[in-house]
């Protein structure tokens, strides 16, 4: 019965590296091998996987449905593999995406109170930026993501918190010496530095940039946000950053100052996301509960019970 195991990692490995010869040489198995093992199976399902030509590959419609399938299937056997080969308490195991603007500053406390309360269950966390949590939840690689909920349509969304936004500015900036909230206009006709496109936190900083009659910084994209704070010592701009990093990192910087926004919209919602339609993974609930206790706790305005 087609399809083998075997045959959907040839098939999302080729996807992933976008060319049959790559493939072979990672999946350690000849070319004609792969290309055969593929047309069967385009064969069999009657449908065609990839269009070849020079230049490489390219993903067909359906093809895009079928990898998407096949990375969950995989995942979940890689999955039933570790729970059948781990030693440790059943409990669980649950595959968490985070934005890396909040994964250090408060998932440490939460999932200590997940731990005291589920022993047993694993939780498997990594940083990705928000289009990257978007193509994992999707693939099946993570269960659930910490992340902005505007940017993942048609999942099941537990929001959790509000967060506020900060600026940062050089030391000897006109900003620098004042104690109250940035408003608007004392941001009229500054450049605004902010991460990659890739990362919603770009796109509120633009939002705010032409609320302010400011400019965002074409010449420069961070990819950290300690890169873009740099940058705001250097004297080249007005870094914008997520509370969460600004009072328990940020503040602690001696070549720049930070600044409350006091702004109507200088925020953004983070919430717990899921795949529609499926059954909650393991803990959904008890980690919903644990990062609203521990958000609350750092003073942010909760969303929900």
């Amino acid at each position: 019965m087609r399809p083998t195991l075997r045959q959907l990692e040839y098939i999302v490995t080729v996807s992933r590296l976008g060319r049959f010869s790559l493939a072979a040489e990672v999946l350690n198995v000849s070319q004609p091998s792969l290309s055969t093992q593929i047309a069967t199976v385009e064969q069999e399902l009657g449908v065609r996987i990839f269009d070849r030509n020079r230049g490489g590959i390219q993903v067909t419609t359906k093809g895009e449905e079928f990898i998407l399938r096949a990375q969950k299937i995989l995942a979940e056997v890689k999955d039933l593999r570790h729970a059948m080969s781990n030693d440790m308490p059943v409990g669980g195991r649950l595959r968490l995406g985070v934005l890396p603007s909040i994964g250090p500053y408060l998932l440490p406390q939460a999932i200590k109170q997940v731990h005291r309360i589920r022993p047993g269950l694993r939780i498997v966390v990594r940083e990705e930026n928000t289009l990257d949590l978007e193509q994992g939840l999707k693939s099946g690689r993570f269960d659930l993501i910490l992340s902005t909920p505007e940017d993942h349509p048609n999942t099941v969304q537990h929001r959790l918190f509000n967060e506020p936004l900060w600026v940062a500015v050089a030391v000897d900036d006109v900003l620098a010496r004042e104690l109250q909230g940035v408003s608007a206009t004392d941001l009229q006709n500054r450049i605004f530095l902010t991460l990659d496109q890739s990362h919603r936190l770009s796109r509120i900083v633009y939002a705010l940039a032409a609320e302010c009659g400011g400019v965002v910084s074409d010449e420069y994209e961070g990819t950290t946000l300690d890169s873009i704070v740099l940058m705001a010592a250097s004297g080249v701009g007005v870094a914008v950053l997520p509370d969460l990093y600004a009072r328990r990192q940020g503040i602690y910087r001696d070549e720049v100052r930070l600044r409350p926004l006091s702004i109507a919209n200088a925020n953004r919602d983070i919430a717990l996301l899921a795949r529609s339609s499926e059954t909650p993974p393991p803990g959904q609930n008890v980690l919903t509960d644990s990062l609203r206790s521990s958000a609350r706790s750092m003073g942010l305005s909760v969303i929900g019970p």
